[in-house]
């Protein structure tokens, strides 16, 4: 049975790769190398920021130390340690996107009700009136969802979703019926003197949707982000929209190329519906060849699942 990656450190075992290593098809030497520089500059880095992004970064350094360095699995170390090296930065870095792993329905359905769980504690203030529970929460829910993809068939060895409900209950239960501290949430603005400016270059603006994994459906964040395009559209003298769709590096090239064809005309499409005229839309694609972040082939990186928007 596999143990707790959070309270064992595994020796003298032979371990296999992660599932998501091999079906990705990474190439597990550079992967390694580039592991080990993201986990070191971890292990050195001193967190800044609340004290729920401090306490996450240090979930997340020993997170991805066991990954890497017990169970040999250099990607997700790799991802997790560079959300930690975020969280040491002061980013309140989300728990992870089910639709970014490769699971079952019923795990889907389970894991989306903890995850819901951990969203409802925090827009209670758990981040700010527990942040150590917060943290654990979070980093055994992360460390759920990894289990559950790599272990689908052996569900016996997912010992952090264990893990998560107890850190649930334990946040909870610090939460109580307390309503979100929004004093603290946000601190006070100072008001600043409104200066005018001129309007910004057409050619300047640049709007952005993102995607799901594997996915060219507009999520609501993305729909507010057509609605902001085609205003402008209305109100600006613009002569060409140009929608560029944008894949991340996992998946084959040809397989990317399909994608980001099918999110560039699925904005397109959304944009007409809006009013936009199809005689001003110019609408491309480039599969996985345009990177925002710049990651090894096999990496699902959210901010390359893109379409970009820009005028002329």
């Amino acid at each position: 049975m596999r143990r707790s990656l959070f309270s064992v450190v595994l020796a003298g075992t032979i371990l296999t790769l992660g599932a998501c290593d091999v079906s990705n098809g990474l190439d597990l030497s550079s992967q390694q190398f580039k592991s080990h520089t993201e986990i070191d500059a971890l292990n050195e880095t001193q967190p800044v920021g609340s004290p729920f992004t401090q306490h996450l970064t240090n979930e997340y350094r020993d997170y991805a130390n066991i990954e890497q360095n017990s169970m040999f699995d250099f990607a997700d170390a790799l991802h997790f340690a560079r959300k930690g090296l975020a969280a040491a930065e002061g980013d309140a870095v989300m728990p992870e996107p089910i639709s970014d792993w490769n699971l079952q329905p019923d795990q889907i359905d389970t894991l989306r009700l903890g995850r819901s769980r951990l969203i409802d504690a925090y827009n209670r203030g758990g981040r700010e009136l527990a942040p150590k529970e917060s943290a654990v929460a979070q980093a055994r829910f992360d460390c759920w969802i990894e289990q559950e993809e790599e272990n689908w068939d052996t569900p016996e060895n997912v010992v952090c979703k264990n893990e998560f409900a107890s850190a649930m209950n334990a946040l909870e239960a610090k939460l109580g019926n307390a309503p979100v501290p929004v004093e603290e949430v946000m601190a006070p603005v100072t008001d600043m003197p409104v200066q005018d400016v001129a309007p910004m270059n057409i050619e300047d603006a640049k709007y952005i949707v993102f995607f799901d994994f594997d996915s060219s459906m507009i999520e609501e964040s993305g729909a507010s982000v057509l609605d902001a395009v085609a205003a402008e559209v209305a109100k600006r003298n613009i002569a060409k929209v140009t929608v560029s769709g944008h894949a991340d590096t996992s998946g084959s090239s040809a397989y990317n190329l399909k994608l980001s064809n099918k999110r560039s005309n699925a904005v397109a499409k959304s944009l007409q519906q809006r009013g936009v005229n199809v005689d001003l839309l110019n609408v491309t694609s480039s599969g996985e060849s345009v990177l925002l972040v710049n990651t090894p082939d096999g990496v699902r990186e959210p901010a390359n699942r893109r379409v970009e928007i820009s005028f002329e």
